[in-house]
């Protein structure tokens, strides 16, 4: 086997090579898996291995049988989820963090790893405008990011009503009520399930055409819950599939006249609005609650996994997350220890790619990325709305899409007239688009956030699914 500096090198260099050639054909090839999951696991498949294998020849391996089922995710005619490309710079410094093989999870371990967190962290919290005092974690992603969030509402909440749940944990504890609205995303509702807070155990806030809350049902709501001991209410800046935010101003004017109440707000990838000067008023008054979740592998474009917890109140925070031990290093006054933050010991040190990227695109480049995507969701909408039987079912306010075929056909003939268009898009390959539900009809959502698109992708992209839109009706 390859051993030594010059082992190590070579292997480096030859992993090196294989990352750039896939990014590189990336434009050219279909967007989408050659194989399916039963297909890859029959490539993959085979007994326990007795004996290694020279470490070169394992690389050569795994590509040549992983390959043909990656997606193109990374691609630039990608819209199937709200997921970023993964920049080129992101993950650059993702390969050294790889390759530095940090445990970040204190300051003791990792200074470096720490200390980038510490200066990402600010970074990111003047980028959103969002008060400058609050603590972030970075974690996974936003369904993590929501269970930190929520997890320092609840401690806070019991805390004021005279409970110690960190220690006593649910058993006995005074109630909290859950304000949510009907159309949140189900990581939202996976955090509660995770909290002990129940993913039924809600009150659904009406919404309207968009998915966002109405002001005055949220206000009954809270009206009703008046008496209750403690209210969380989650929002949503960003609907997954509209892109519309919750009116919250409203919501937490409403809110507020709760004497134990705390706002969070799921904004995986839609806080990122706030970054942006000709989109931010999307997100006013969501300044005003005291957690926000969102991602750095959307519109940072970071590679995966990162997300950051955002949280107010620091102390709450640290109470929710820190893990105490006799060998774990104490923190001096002043200091940052990464894992008062998450729920986590060891973990890698996502700090580096969130610092990479903040400092390569800088205030001006994630401003200029979000305004872009906005008007490529804008202008693709508008290709695909000029075809005769497509219908754009939102106001394109963001970076989503959700397209309908067939709107003159009866509604059951259009949800087959939509399947059949997306199968038809995804097997042609120019681009990946993917379906969903809304408001009982299948549709097809675009997701415009891959930070590689170039207006050109956008009318490549539109022009193929007006082709398979021809094909399917065509043959209806």
């Amino acid at each position: 086997m390859a051993g030594g500096q010059t082992g190590v090198a070579e292997l480096f260099a030859q992993a090196a090579r294989h990352a750039a050639a896939f990014r590189a054909e990336l434009p050219k090839r279909v967007q989408r898996p050659q194989q399916t999951y039963a297909q890859a696991l029959a490539t993959f498949d085979a007994p326990t291995p007795e004996a290694g294998t020279e470490a070169q020849v394992v690389l050569e391996d795994l590509v040549a049988r992983a390959t043909p089922g990656l997606h193109a995710m990374a691609g630039p005619r990608f819209f199937g989820w709200v997921i970023g490309n993964s920049h080129p710079m992101g993950v650059a410094a993702d390969f050294l963090t790889s390759a530095w093989g940090q445990n970040a999870g204190n300051h003791t371990a990792c200074p470096a790893g720490a200390a980038c967190e510490t200066v990402a962290s600010r970074w990111l919290l003047d980028l959103l405008d969002l008060p400058r005092e609050a603590s972030v974690g970075l974690v996974t992603g936003a369904t993590i990011a929501n269970f930190v969030g929520l997890a320092a509402a609840r401690s806070e909440l019991l805390r004021r009503l005279g409970w110690d749940v960190e220690a006593d944990g649910l058993f006995g504890a005074p109630p909290i009520t859950v304000l949510i609205g009907e159309e949140a995303h189900i990581t939202v509702f996976a955090a509660l399930q995770f909290l002990g807070l129940g993913r039924a155990r809600v009150t659904r806030i009406p919404v309207d055409g968009h998915g966002a809350m109405l002001p005055d049902a949220f206000a009954d709501a809270m009206r009703t819950a008046e008496a209750d001991p403690a209210v969380i209410v989650i929002t949503q800046a960003g609907q997954i599939n509209t892109g519309a935010f919750d009116p919250h101003e409203a919501i937490t004017r409403a809110a507020r006249k709760h004497k134990n109440v705390w706002v969070h707000v799921d904004g995986a990838f839609g806080l990122w609005a706030r970054a942006c000067p000709t989109r931010a008023a999307l997100a006013k008054g969501v300044e005003l609650a005291d957690s926000w979740a969102t991602d750095g592998h959307k519109w940072l474009q970071t590679p995966y996994d990162c997300g950051f917890a955002i949280v107010r109140d620091a102390e709450a925070h640290r109470r929710a997350m820190t893990i105490a031990a006799s060998y774990l290093p104490p923190v001096a006054v002043g200091e940052r220890d990464p894992s008062h933050f998450v729920p986590e010991l060891s973990r890698r040190a996502r700090g580096f790619a969130a610092w990479a990227m903040l400092r390569h695109l800088g205030r001006d480049g994630v401003a200029a990325m979000v305004e872009r995507h906005c008007r490529y969701a804008a202008m693709l909408a508008s290709l695909l709305r000029d075809e005769k039987g497509i219908a754009i079912l939102n106001d394109v306010v963001l970076n989503q899409v959700i397209v309908r075929f067939g709107a003159d056909l009866k509604p059951e003939a259009g949800d087959a007239a939509t399947a059949e268009t997306i199968a038809a898009i995804q097997r042609e390959g120019s681009c990946f688009a993917g379906g969903a539900q809304w408001q009982g009809r299948t549709v097809m959502r675009l997701s415009v956030i891959s930070g590689s698109m170039c207006e050109n992708d956008v009318l490549r992209s539109a022009e193929a699914m007006i082709k398979a839109w021809r094909g399917v009706y065509a043959a209806a």
